[in-house]
């Protein structure tokens, strides 16, 4: 028997990883060493720097994956991928270094795998970091027919004296919000009830109030700050906290980088 008697093509998955090359390359700065297909990528730190702390942050997508397997539309949960890790490394002050991805399917489809790299591609870019490396997985029988599963990975770096890490918020401080581009990636399984099964609805329908469709509305991709964070720097603005607003939402997550015996009012 062959691998390939065994749901395994290796040759289809060698063509992706041929097929992505370029696009992935678009991502690398001065800073990455050798190109790809090595074991592990290579990086140097940024020049400059004192001393620099490497942060690391991992993430999925979650059940928004489900709503691209309805819709077949899978250009934009890589960015989502990319979003939801980066986002996570910025609050520190940090700046991303570089992405790894992981996908793991039933079956490669190439077109669709080429269609999720385009994503992370384009996520890394509007990050400033590098794709150095991913894995795509081919695991017959562990995941149903069309359906496939994202994990991402980032690193970033941060000089020690500049961490943002909230201990110096006190009374009188001004709180910020930065607008989100709807769900982001969270809270789709709770989303997927109401509109598919409590309302009926499905990807292709109208969604009521929108002016878009089901899936277009809920295929946004997650926004990546680091521009409007760097925006905020290059005004001169002293960022004592910041916070992703993920799961938890606005009444979990801030409280996470308030120092004792403050509180956030915020005004809607």
């Amino acid at each position: 028997m062959r691998y390939s008697d065994a749901g395994v093509d290796i040759e289809r998955g060698n063509r992706v990883v041929e097929s992505i090359k370029e696009m992935v390359k678009s991502t690398f700065s001065p800073l990455v060493l050798g190109g790809i297909g090595g074991f592990s990528g290579l990086i140097e730190l940024p020049p400059g720097l004192k001393t620099p702390v490497l942060t690391a942050a991992t993430d999925g997508v979650g059940t928004k994956l489900k709503v691209a397997f309805m819709a077949n539309r899978h250009g934009t949960v890589g960015i989502d991928l990319v979003a939801m890790c980066v986002n996570d490394l910025i609050v520190t002050g940090s700046r991303p270094l570089l992405f790894l991805d992981y996908l793991a399917t039933g079956k490669i489809e190439e077109t669709v795998v080429q269609e999720i790299i385009s994503g992370i591609v384009e996520g890394c870019r509007e990050a400033s970091c590098a794709l150095l490396g991913g894995e795509t997985a081919e695991m017959p029988g562990f995941y149903p027919p069309g359906e496939y599963d994202l994990a991402g990975f980032a690193v970033g770096v941060v000089e020690k004296d500049e961490i943002i890490d909230g201990s110096t918020v006190e009374p009188g401080d001004v709180v910020l919000g930065i607008p989100s581009s709807g769900l982001h990636s969270n809270g789709y399984s709770l989303a997927r009830k109401v509109i598919f099964e409590k309302k009926g609805l499905k990807a292709e329908d109208s969604l009521p109030g929108t002016g878009n469709t089901v899936a277009q509305e809920l295929l946004t991709p997650t926004v990546i700050y680091v521009r409007a964070v760097d925006a905020l720097k290059a005004r001169g603005i002293e960022l004592k906290a910041l916070a992703h607003i993920t799961g938890g939402g606005l009444i979990e997550n801030p409280v996470r980088v308030l120092p004792g015996g403050t509180k956030m009012v915020l005004n809607a």
